[in-house]
């Protein structure tokens, strides 16, 4: 019943109802005070009911859509991406006491040295109104006694399809600090036995948060492309909270000087 539609019937009995409420608020100023209370007791316990309809109705719809990839693209973008962790639900919604080489959906793997786990990482719905993905991915990290921590985020093959050094790849990045750290990444593209990093540091406190990796600098063999990922590499993480709302890919050509 609830996937049902409103089908002709129903729009007759909603068309009936209007037209009924309407005669009755048109007769108020002259109906007999005990009629008019007993009408007030009835429009009050229908208002109520579509109080709660309106605002279950408003919040579902303001959220993101779920699978949704939309996302600003620079000019030229010929591949772009938004991670299924940003996408859509999971399956396994979080875990806690996270240890190294544990993945969370098919795309995110976490990797660290602490001796002592105490990392959780779950999958948050997006409710902010200039949120544009429909989920969120949060870390929360107490104790940390290892040297480095982060989160590596393998990306699809259509990336490598026709990737050329003439090629500019750039992350962007909606993320929520707990208090202050630094957040780099990593690109990382494998071609035959070599492969090629290039590291950026996220500038947090711009209102834009994203990185463009260059890959004119890199030694990279055009035709031997066969995988791309990135790292999120947070610098001392210990006693924070970490919510990435949104993660996005996209890749385009470099504008010809």
């Amino acid at each position: 019943m609830a996937k049902r539609g409103l089908g002709p019937i129903d729009l007759l009995m909603h068309q009936s109802t209007l037209m009924r409420w309407a005669v009755v608020a048109r007769a108020a100023p002259g109906a007999e005070l005990s009629l008019l209370r007993a009408q007030r007791q009835r429009a009050r316990q229908l208002r109520h009911k579509l109080d709660e309809l309106v605002q279950v109705a408003d919040g579902r719809l303001a959220l993101p859509h779920i699978g949704s990839q939309a996302f600003p693209r620079p000019a030229g973008t010929d591949w772009s991406w938004r991670p299924a962790l940003w996408r859509g639900p999971l399956a396994q919604k979080g875990m806690s006491s996270v240890e190294s080489k544990t993945m969370l959906g098919d795309e995110l793997t976490i990797f660290h040295d602490c001796h002592i786990t105490e990392l959780t990482l779950r999958q948050l719905r997006n409710a902010r109104e200039d949120d544009l993905a429909p989920f969120a991915l949060r870390m929360d990290v107490f104790r940390f006694d290892g040297s480095f921590l982060s989160l590596v985020v393998d990306m699809p093959e259509e990336a490598c399809a026709g990737l050329k050094k003439r090629h500019l790849v750039r992350l962007d990045v909606t993320v929520d600090l707990e208090k202050p750290l630094e957040i780099f990444a990593r690109l990382n593209i494998r071609h035959g036995p070599n492969t090629e990093q290039i590291v950026r540091e996220l500038p947090l406190h711009d209102k834009e948060v994203f990185v463009e990796f260059d890959l004119a600098y890199t030694k990279l063999n055009e035709k031997r492309v066969d995988r791309m990922w990135i790292d999120l590499i947070f610098e001392g993480p210990e006693m924070n909270q970490v919510t990435i709302r949104d993660v996005t890919l996209s890749r385009y050509p470099r504008a010809e000087l």
